[in-house]
C-alpha cells in the first residue's frame, strides 16, 4: 500500500528570538526539517514525502538542501492561510488508495515505532494519532476561579496523524471551521472515529530555545 507524508513546516522564529523560522534553525549540522524528513526514511525507503513551505520561501530551503547536499526526494508545496489550507494543497492530486500521514516539520523525534504503529492501525482503522498519557496535574480554568480535572481522562497529542487517504480527502472538501485544531478534528468532523495509538515521549514540538537543547541531547543519543 503506497505511504505519502505531508510534512507542513510553516512556521517562524517568534518565540526562538530568531530571525531563521524554526524549521530552517541546525541542530547537530543539520536544519531541523532535514532530520524530520530523514526520520520518515529510516521508516520506509519507499515513502512519498511533500513539503508544505510558505511560497517565499522556497528559495531560501533549496539553498539549504544545497548548502548541505541533501537530496533526499520531495515535492514542494505552497502553504495556506492556516494549517487546514496548507495540508489541504498538500493533500493535491494525492492518489486515494493508500495511506497519508501528515506531521509537524518540527519534530524530528518521532520514533520509527511511533510512525509505523499509527500507519499499521490507520491501515486496519481508517485514522490513527498517537498520544501520550498527561503526568502534570491539570486545572480548568472558569473566570477567576479553577478546579483540578482528572489527568486519566486526557491524553497529549502528537503526529504523524495517519489516515486512509481517500477518508482525508474527502474531510478536508468541507470548509475550515475555527473548531480544526489538527488533522484528527477535521477528520471526527465528518463521524468518523480516530484511533489512539501510544506515542513516544521524545517526539516534542521545537518551538522554543529550551527544545532545541533538548533535542540536540536526544539526537545526539541516537533517539
Amino acid at each position: 500500500m503506497q505511504k505519502t507524508v505531508i510534512i507542513v513546516a510553516g512556521g517562524s522564529g517568534l518565540r526562538m528570538n530568531s530571525e531563521t523560522p524554526k524549521q530552517f534553525i541546525e541542530i547537530n549540522g543539520l536544519p531541523v526539517l532535514m532530520h524530520t524528513i530523514n526520520r520518515f526514511y529510516e521508516f520506509s525507503s519507499n515513502i512519498e514525502v511533500r513539503l508544505v513551505l510558505p511560497q517565499h520561501q522556497f528559495d531560501f530551503w533549496e539553498a539549504l538542501c544545497q548548502k548541505h547536499n541533501f537530496t533526499k526526494t520531495h515535492e514542494l508545496y505552497s502553504g495556506g492561510k492556516t494549517r487546514f489550507h496548507s495540508v489541504k494543497n498538500g493533500l493535491q492530486s494525492l492518489s486515494p488508495n493508500g495511506l497519508v500521514a501528515i506531521h509537524d516539520g518540527v519534530r524530528p523525534l518521532a520514533s520509527i515505532g511511533t510512525i509505523r504503529n499509527c500507519f499499521m492501525a490507520a491501515e486496519e482503522y481508517g485514522a490513527a494519532i498517537p498520544v501520550i498519557d498527561v503526568h502534570e496535574t491539570i486545572r480548568k480554568t472558569d473566570g477567576l476561579y479553577s478546579h483540578t480535572v482528572d489527568r486519566r481522562n486526557f491524553r497529549l497529542v502528537q503526529t504523524p496523524q495517519v489516515f486512509d487517504a481517500r477518508l482525508l480527502i474527502d474531510a478536508y472538501r468541507q470548509e475550515y471551521n475555527d473548531s480544526f485544531t489538527d488533522d484528527a478534528s477535521v477528520f471526527e468532523s465528518t463521524g468518523k472515529p480516530v484511533m489512539l495509538v501510544d506515542g513516544n515521549r521524545e517526539n516534542i514540538k521545537i518551538t522554543t530555545p529550551a527544545d532545541l537543547i533538548i533535542a540536540s541531547a536526544l539526537l545526539s543519543q541516537g533517539l
